[in-house]
């Protein structure tokens, strides 16, 4: 769950993104994995699925980095975080998301899709789990 105030716009990298509503210092804990809220899917429960929940998944799911038998879906706006080749966020470590540098308000969020995916990025639903 996002652990700091943002709010949702339209991104210049992408679609929709998520943005501070409040300064953010170096090394703020921003999000974190909260499996009250928080989804991990079996991925045959994931691969079962057809149509616009597939469809869904597919979008704003990512792998589960330490269980390959499971999928990500988190309950929150961080679900809209866009991908940056110099990321804001640090999202290295698979259950926390720090901010890599002062973040000012009304700044998009930003983390690289490359952790989340060992052979470059994608959406899920163009990958082979």
């Amino acid at each position: 769950m996002l652990l700091v105030d943002t709010y949702l716009d339209k991104s210049a990298i992408q679609g929709i993104g998520v943005f501070a509503k409040n300064h953010i210092p170096q090394g703020t804990l921003i999000w974190k994995l909260d499996s009250r809220f928080d989804r991990r899917i079996p991925v045959d429960t994931y691969e079962s699925q057809t149509g616009p929940v597939k469809s869904y998944l597919d979008r704003y799911s990512y792998p589960d980095r330490r269980d390959p038998g499971f999928i990500v879906f988190e309950a929150d706006d961080a679900r809209y975080m866009n991908h940056d080749d110099d990321p804001n966020c640090d999202v290295s470590v698979p259950e926390e998301t720090y901010a890599l540098r002062d973040i000012a308000p009304g700044e998009e969020l930003t983390c690289s899709y490359h952790h989340f995916f060992e052979e470059g990025f994608d959406f899920l639903g163009d990958r082979h789990l």
